[in-house]
């Protein structure tokens, strides 16, 4: 620790290796190793030693509280982490963030240090509601990468803020045209277009009609609207005879 005074007494400030050894000590305080065994098997490109075993509730619960203090300006700059939970309480922060700028900010230093699907479906900052003309430009931009999990982020954005009274047909042409060789970016996009057909079924049924997607892709798609509870079972019907065999 180092210390500085302010008027008359001292005020403890903890340095960068500090804040990293005080980050890593609280989470492994909230280790639970059954979650950590259980949660180590969905997360297949995380090392099982990478995973502490948070439990999400109690990480986003200090998450709030850290991020009241001075040091979590200071946590956001430690990258990349060695831990999957600190990278979970990196993407916390951002998502508790109120400014848009400093959102933005933050999200093009961390994305491309997102290694799974978990950290990376996790993050859905509240305040995009309030952006969501100037946000598209950068789910553009997310889409058009070249690393996995930030075309994922991007689909999921449009997924979570664009598919209610924001939604508008350009939005599914822009993910039908989304290629990639890459699992994690296809499951984004089936469980994109499986959510779409629950909330906008006519206008989005096209899609899968003209079979816009790739093969598995558009099976997968089907496959996910049919296990949902919003899909009629008129429509799990036909979309279940738009299968490509």
């Amino acid at each position: 620790m180092m210390y500085v005074k302010s008027k008359d007494k001292k005020v403890e400030i903890m340095e960068e290796k500090d804040i990293v050894q005080y980050i890593q000590g609280r989470l492994f305080e909230m280790q639970d190793l059954a979650y950590k065994d259980f949660q180590s098997k969905l997360i297949p490109t995380i090392a099982p030693e990478r995973v502490i075993g948070v439990r999400m509730p109690a990480l986003r619960k200090f998450a709030k509280e850290f991020g009241k203090t001075g040091e979590a300006k200071d946590y956001l700059k430690q990258l990349p982490h060695k831990y999957y939970e600190e990278n979970n309480l990196h993407g916390a922060l951002i998502a508790g963030m109120k400014e848009y700028e400093q959102c933005i900010e933050e999200l093009d230093r961390f994305l491309p240090f997102v290694d799974n699907w978990a950290t990376c479906d996790m993050i859905s900052p509240k305040v995009f509601r309030k952006h969501l003309p100037e946000l598209l430009k950068k789910i553009r931009e997310w889409i058009d990468s070249d690393n996995t999990y930030v075309i994922r982020f991007g689909i999921g954005m449009l997924m979570s803020f664009y598919l209610d009274d924001a939604f508008d047909l350009m939005y599914p042409k822009m993910v039908s045209e989304v290629r990639s060789e890459e699992y994690y970016v296809n499951m984004m996009i089936a469980w994109y277009f499986a959510t779409a057909l629950s909330k906008q079924y006519e206008e989005v049924l096209p899609f899968i009609e003209k079979q816009c997607l790739d093969v598995w892709t558009h099976n997968k798609t089907i496959q996910k609207a049919v296990e949902s509870c919003r899909i009629t079972e008129e429509q799990k019907k036909y979309l279940k005879s738009l299968k490509i065999q």
